[in-house]
């Protein structure tokens, strides 16, 4: 079946997990596994020296591993995606548009790859999530049904098992610690429905960390040509182990322009062994929301450096909030590991059993100490998602007057019940609410706005102007930027404003 995709249409893309949803067909991202034992011997393709001759024996031997995968989705399971939080340039393209009312179900097709004898297969997330019905075809030409064993969003990664079982040719995860930017890759998958595609190419980057917005996988870049329809699909070293999935690619054009993203061997390997163990895959929690450290709210806190994760808020009740962790502090160390930054935070956290005890080293009024605390199970993404949301509010107008604060450069005034139902704040909430910006002031320009909360400046809860101001002068006297906490209506978060030149 051909798709006629005008270029109009394939703006500037991220296939992520490639999958690509259409009324009767669609193409997604390629998925990959690794090659093993039985039929497939990994080892039995050497590496040569320099470029290879060609890599017709690495391909024969693993394809019949790569297998196309056909979803026919629930209706109500197809939605466009948000775009927020991917870096400039990419767009999820991974769950195409709704279905006609009462039309046929939408249909999505991506790759994946065997990884047991039994039938279990490795896929994204992306290309199975809303299934109403999965189909298997093989290398061989057959198609079969399959169930899903589990998946995981967070990664991307979901784990299929033919309905019924059988004997099937495999491939194998490598530990692909040996990886180097450099080396030869090969990809098999089914771009835009051609099943049994191989493309070849070098492994561009490693630790990629820009590609995507899960905090759980540092991406391996390669420019193997794949396409929308690839997802899921496996990345090949030549000795013909699996070192990647692939999940995703950066394009302006919607199709190949050599800049394709794999969730590394190793991650992909560990979740899929989660998954097989108990049918979910399990993270570490301790119930915070952090932000990354920059070097003006490092300064404004007396950080030599900006390390570390700011902790923006503390969910009621949760492992953070009973071993006395605050907003505002910052983490600097977990179980005696330096933290880098947020990224680094999650992920030692989420590789944490629950239930573990555990130390977390915080700086708080410029002294650090270390509390201990038990984690809890890290709840669902769609739980997670629904509790950060913020009710819709009609949007205020810009209010005039209030208390000058001229080193701060804004204008403030105490805030009332009506802002605390506006920005969904609890009874017990303080702050001033500012009613005018100084435009060519540093709080301008860090994205302050009329109608936004001050919530705490320099790490206290204010309630007057008087303890803004009081705020104000303790920060030029110290030669600082001044910590606030702002809230409005996307939520609360910290951001350092200078006040020395006001």
């Amino acid at each position: 079946m051909t798709e006629v995709v005008s270029m109009k249409h394939l703006r500037r893309t991220l296939i992520a997990g490639g999958a690509t949803l259409a009324l009767f067909a669609g193409f997604a991202a390629p998925t990959l596994l690794s090659a093993t034992a039985q039929e497939i011997n990994p080892t039995a393709v050497a590496p040569p020296h320099g470029a290879p001759a060609s890599f017709a024996d690495l391909i024969e031997r693993v394809r019949p591993a790569v297998v196309s995968v056909t979803v026919r989705q629930r209706p109500d399971a197809v939605q466009e995606q948000q775009l927020e939080g991917l870096p400039p340039g990419f767009e999820e393209f991974f769950r195409g548009r709704p279905g006609r009312p009462n039309g046929p179900a939408p249909t999505s097709l991506g790759s994946g790859f065997f990884v047991g004898q039994d039938g279990t297969i490795v896929t994204n997330h992306h290309v199975i999530e809303g299934a109403e019905e999965i189909t298997i075809h093989t290398s061989d030409g057959r198609d079969l049904p399959a169930d899903i064993v589990g998946s995981d969003e967070a990664t991307d990664i979901a784990v299929l098992r033919v309905r019924g079982g059988g004997r099937f040719q495999y491939v194998t995860f490598d530990d692909a610690s040996h990886v180097r930017v450099g080396d030869w890759v090969v990809a098999v998958g089914n771009p835009f429905g051609l099943d049994g595609t191989a493309t070849a190419g070098i492994v561009s980057a490693m630790g990629r960390t820009d590609a995507g917005s899960s905090a759980y996988v540092d991406y391996m870049q390669i420019d193997a040509p794949i396409n929308r329809g690839n997802s899921g699909g496996p990345t090949f070293d030549l000795a013909g182990n699996v070192i990647g999935v692939n999940s995703a690619i950066f394009s302006p054009t919607g199709g190949n322009v050599g800049i394709g993203f794999a969730i590394p061997a190793n991650t992909a390997n560990a979740i899929v062994q989660q998954i097989l163990r108990s049918g979910r895959v399990t993270r570490g929690w301790i119930g915070v929301s952090i932000q990354p450290l920059d070097a003006d709210i490092a300064n404004s806190l007396g950080l030599e450096e900006a390390r570390g994760a700011l902790v923006a808020s503390v969910t009621p009740d949760g492992p953070a909030a009973r071993a006395g962790i605050h907003q505002g502090d910052v983490i600097l160390a977990f179980n005696g590991q330096r933290i880098e930054n947020s990224r680094d935070l999650t992920q030692r956290v989420g590789a944490t059993a629950i239930g573990a005890n555990s130390r977390v080293e915080v700086l708080r009024d410029g002294r650090r100490q270390t509390l201990n605390l038990r984690l809890g199970e890290r709840p669902s993404e769609q739980t997670l998602a629904s509790a950060n949301q913020t009710p819709n509010a009609t949007p205020q107008p810009e209010e005039r007057g209030g208390v000058a604060q001229s080193s701060l450069g804004v204008s403030v005034r105490p805030l009332t019940s009506e802002d605390r139902t506006r920005l969904s704040l609890a009874a017990n909430d303080t702050g001033l609410v500012i009613t005018s910006v100084e435009p060519t002031s540093d709080a301008a320009q860090k994205g302050i706005r009329p109608g936004d909360v001050i919530m705490q400046a320099g790490g206290r809860q204010i309630h007057t102007a008087a303890e803004l101001t009081t705020a104000v002068e303790a920060a030029r006297r110290a030669n600082r930027p001044l910590l606030l906490q702002v809230g409005n209506r996307a939520g609360r978060g910290f951001v350092a404003v200078d006040v020395s030149g006001q």
